[in-house]
């Protein structure tokens, strides 16, 4: 039992940088928003799209520890054009995908602290941190901090849901009547959901930057199923949180004639209200405490995933032998840190002060350009890129193509609603 515990513990990390990463915006934000504008019918949706997206984080995983390269360069593999493109929609969601979890991290920093008077210059000085702290200490000072920020959201959002499952669901007020999910804008916010449920397909090559920095960090190589199981705790657990969130939004919100505000610092004091309803009042800046701190979790890997996707991407492309990306473009990092947090502000002062529209912009896209990446992804693990033993499941090959039909389908959807007409 000790030699598995301590093979897990040097394998542990990427998973919980994952979960970080999705729990921020998807959970917090749009999970409960979920829940409070249409209450548990929609609890199906969430589960459907986790289950059906699965694959296609967890072979970002599995290719890197089976070939000891990332999904990056597995895309070069499938010819130049496939790594251009994984480029050229980097690039085009990145700022508002930043921007977005920026903006809310913003606001559960503002409702903590209570300095909403610095206004625009919070976002600029919280952006600053994260690039310092990445540019000094890179991955080991955020391995270090989700593995603490994890633990405390797992406990004060389990205590919370328990306390509210306890409580019971709000009595609907009179004349209440529930949203329309099968209107354009409830089907618009359907996708939204779905676009960050549990995160954007695109941060798949992540999980593959993270499992070989880990390696790297460790000198341990893990055997895939090691790997795997580590990936799959935690891609669990994120589907579970979700669950509590849509339940915690629809108990405590649904029908009782209350939104959440637009505004992204009352919006954080309201997501925080919700756990104080059922805790208690003296919970409150347990809590706070611990949503700031998924948050800057999450913002602190969503630059950290992006710098380190791009520089790998600009290697690839730009690099003919493989002995001279290292000394080429070391440097990059830091670069690219800069270049996504100051694109990132330029999203954030255009949006203003509206939380929902900027969030949902962001998750939209990131639903639209899913297909691609689901695509890519399954076919370097099912093709001749990998070997046999390597390879998934014919289970979990079935639920890949059920899940490309899936993300296909609602682009249509997506497509015909917004524009009138079909790709």
């Amino acid at each position: 039992m000790s030699t598995k515990l301590s093979r897990f513990s040097k394998t542990a990390g990427p998973g919980m940088l994952f979960a970080c990463t999705a729990i921020g915006v998807s959970h917090l934000v749009q999970s409960t928003r979920a829940g409070a504008d249409f209450g548990l019918m929609i609890l199906g949706f969430v589960i459907l799209v986790t289950l059906l997206k699965y694959p296609f984080f967890e072979y970002g995983s599995r290719y890197a520890n089976s070939t000891q390269t990332s999904i990056i360069d597995g895309y070069k593999k499938l010819g130049k054009s496939a790594l251009w493109l994984y480029f050229l929609l980097t690039i085009a969601s990145m700022f508002f995908v930043t921007g977005a979890v920026g903006f809310v991290t913003t606001g559960f920093f503002e409702n903590l602290f209570g300095i909403d008077f610095l206004g625009e210059w919070t976002v600029v000085i919280l952006f600053a941190v994260c690039v310092g702290i990445l540019a000094i200490g890179k991955y080991n000072v955020l391995d270090s901090l989700i593995k603490i920020i994890a633990i405390v959201l797992l406990v004060s959002t389990v205590s919370a849901f328990l306390l509210t499952l306890y409580h019971g669901p709000v009595e609907p007020v009179s004349g209440f009547e529930p949203k329309n999910l099968w209107d354009v804008s409830g089907i618009f916010f359907l996708l939204a959901l779905m676009g960050w449920m549990p995160t954007a397909i695109d941060l798949s090559s992540w999980n593959s930057l993270w499992t070989l920095e880990r390696t790297k960090q460790t000198n341990y190589k893990p055997k895939l199923k090691e790997t795997l199981f580590e990936f799959r705790l935690a891609y669990l657990i994120t589907g579970i949180l979700a669950v509590m969130f849509v339940v915690l939004g629809s108990f405590i919100l649904y029908g009782s004639g209350e939104e959440l505000p637009n505004n992204n610092s009352l919006f954080a004091h309201g997501i925080v209200t919700l756990y104080t309803n059922t805790i208690g009042d003296w919970s409150y800046i347990i809590i706070a405490s611990s949503a700031f701190t998924i948050m800057f979790g999450t913002i602190i890997a969503v630059f950290d995933g992006y710098s380190r996707s791009l520089q790998r991407t600009v290697e690839l492309i730009f690099t003919k032998k493989e002995d001279k990306i290292r000394t080429k473009f070391r440097t990059f990092y830091v670069v690219f840190l800069i270049l996504i947090s100051t694109g990132s502000l330029v999203v954030i002062f255009q949006f203003g002060n509206n939380l929902k529209e900027l969030v949902d912009f962001a998750t939209v896209m990131s639903f639209v350009i899913a297909p691609v990446i689901a695509i890519f992804n399954f076919r370097l693990v099912t093709g001749k890129f990998l070997d046999k033993e390597h390879q998934p499941s014919l289970g979990l090959k079935i639920i890949s193509i059920s899940g490309i039909i899936f993300l296909i389908g609602f682009v249509i959807v997506f497509a015909v609603l917004k524009f009138g007409f079909i790709f």
